[in-house]
C-alpha cells in the first residue's frame, strides 16, 4: 500500500512534456512597429536635408532675344567700372593706431574704418575747454561789478540833489558803469570766440575716426596700423595717403571705346548684351547710359557708358567684358522667328511640366529658381516662353529631383 501511494505522488510531480508552454502577451505589441516607423522617418527626412544641402551639376543656357526683333549693330569692348569708388584717407595727419577692417569686406556708410593716434588733439581740446570756462567765470566777474557799480550810481544819483555827494564823484560812478559794461560785453566775445576754440578743437578730434563715406566693399588696404597717414602727397615713402578703397558694388557699369566712325550707330537707352571676358557663356541684359561727349584723339574713340540690367557677385570691377548694342530690325524674320513682345527663346529641354503651368529653372546666386512661363511657339529645339527676361541663365534639361531652391554648380561647356 506504502508503495502505490508513493508511486502515485511522484506521478503528481512528473512533468507533462506533451503539454507546450504558453508564451506571455507582450504588454505593447505596437512599440515595436512605432519604432520602426520614427526610424524610417527619420532617415527619409534626414536624406531630404542632405539632398537638399548638397549641390546639383547642372547645364544651363542663356535667354536670348528672338533674331527677328534685334540684332547686333556694333561691337565694343571695355571694363567693369564703379561709378561711386573711393580711396578714403583721413582728413589730418596722423599715425594709425587702429584698423578695423580687411580687404574684401562689405562696409557700412559711417562705419569706423580706422582711428589715428588722437593724444595731441585732445589736449588741444582740453586747453579749449579751459579757456571756455576761464572767459566765462571772467564774463561773471564782470557782470558782478556791473551790478555793484549800478547800485553806487543809483545812490549817488538820489543824493546828489541833497548836495550830499560831489558832482565829481557822480561823474566817476557813472563812468565805471558804463566801463563795466563795456567789458561785460567784451567778454561775452570773448567767450563766444572760446566755444569756437572748443568746436574747432572737437572737429580736429573727430578728423581723428575714419568712417565710410558710403556702403561697399573695400577692395583695397593701402595702409596699417602705425604708419604715418597724410591727406597730402609729400613724395616720400614713409607717408600714406590713402587707408581703404571701397566700391559701391551696386554702382558697376561698363565702360566700352567705341570706334568714332561707327557712333552715330549707339544712342541712350539703346539695349544691348554684354559678355564677360569671365564668363564668355553669360549673356547679361544692358543699355546705354550716356555717350560722353569727348573723343579721344589718340585712339580715335569715344567712351560709352553702358548699364548692367542684371546685378550678380561675379560681376567685379575692372573684368573685361564685350558689349553688343542692339537695333530692333526693320525687316521681317523667316517664318516663326517673329514672336510677341516680352517673349525669349531658350532650349525646349529647359522646359519643365510637373502640374498645370510649365515653367523653367532660373538660375539666381547659385540656386536654381522655379520661374512659371506661358509657351509660345517651338522652332527646332527652341521654345519660345515669356516670363523671364532675355540674358536669364535657365537649367538645360533640369535633373528630376531638383526643386525649387535647391544649390546648383554651373557645369562650364
Amino acid at each position: 500500500m506504502e508503495s502505490q501511494n508513493n508511486d502515485d505522488l511522484l506521478g503528481q510531480l512528473r512533468i507533462d512534456r506533451s503539454q507546450r508552454e504558453v508564451t506571455r502577451p507582450s504588454r505593447a505589441p505596437w512599440l515595436v512597429p512605432a519604432i520602426l516607423a520614427l526610424l524610417a522617418a527619420l532617415a527619409a527626412g534626414g536624406y531630404f536635408l542632405f539632398a537638399r544641402a548638397r549641390a546639383t551639376v547642372v547645364h544651363t543656357a542663356t535667354a536670348i532675344a528672338p533674331a527677328g526683333q534685334s540684332t547686333a549693330v556694333l561691337q565694343a569692348s571695355g571694363y567693369v567700372t564703379a561709378e561711386r569708388e573711393a580711396t578714403v584717407s583721413a582728413q589730418i595727419q596722423g599715425m594709425l593706431t587702429h584698423v578695423y577692417f580687411q580687404e574684401g569686406e562689405y562696409v557700412h556708410r559711417g562705419q569706423i574704418l580706422a582711428r589715428l593716434d588722437d593724444s595731441t588733439q585732445l589736449a588741444v581740446l582740453a586747453q579749449a575747454r579751459a579757456q571756455r570756462a576761464a572767459a566765462q567765470a571772467q564774463l561773471m566777474q564782470y557782470r558782478v561789478q556791473l551790478r555793484l557799480a549800478r547800485l553806487d550810481l543809483s545812490r549817488d544819483q538820489a543824493l546828489i540833489g541833497q548836495h550830499l555827494v560831489s558832482q565829481q564823484a557822480f561823474d566817476n560812478a557813472r563812468t565805471q558803469v558804463d566801463s563795466l559794461a563795456a567789458q561785460v560785453l567784451t567778454q561775452r566775445r570773448n567767450v563766444a570766440v572760446a566755444r569756437a576754440g572748443v568746436q574747432a578743437a572737437q572737429v580736429q578730434e573727430d578728423y581723428t575716426v575714419v568712417r565710410a563715406p558710403f556702403s561697399g566693399v573695400v577692395v583695397d588696404k593701402p595702409a596699417q596700423m602705425g604708419e604715418t597717414i597724410s591727406p597730402f602727397f609729400g613724395g616720400g615713402g614713409f607717408t600714406q595717403t590713402g587707408i581703404a578703397t571701397i566700391v559701391d558694388m551696386n554702382s558697376l557699369e561698363v565702360d566700352v571705346d567705341v570706334n568714332e566712325a561707327y557712333i552715330d550707330r549707339v544712342h541712350a537707352g539703346q539695349q544691348g548684351v554684354a559678355v564677360l571676358d569671365a564668363y564668355p557663356n553669360w549673356h547679361i541684359p544692358a543699355h546705354v547710359i550716356a555717350i560722353v561727349p569727348t573723343a579721344n584723339k589718340s585712339k580715335a574713340t569715344v567712351r560709352v557708358r553702358v548699364a548692367l540690367d542684371s546685378k550678380d557677385p561675379r560681376i567685379l570691377p575692372q573684368m573685361g567684358v564685350r558689349v553688343s548694342f542692339l537695333q530692333p530690325s526693320g525687316a521681317p524674320g523667316r517664318a516663326g522667328s517673329t514672336l510677341p513682345s516680352g517673349m525669349v527663346w531658350v532650349p525646349q529641354s529647359a522646359v519643365v511640366r510637373r502640374g498645370a503651368r510649365p515653367f523653367v529653372f532660373v538660375v539666381k546666386s547659385g540656386r536654381a529658381r522655379a520661374q512659371r512661363v506661358t509657351l509660345g511657339p517651338l522652332r527646332s529645339d527652341l521654345r519660345a516662353v515669356s516670363g523671364i527676361g532675355a540674358g536669364s541663365t535657365v537649367v538645360r534639361a533640369p535633373p528630376r529631383d531638383l526643386a525649387d531652391g535647391d544649390r546648383v554648380i554651373v557645369k562650364k561647356e
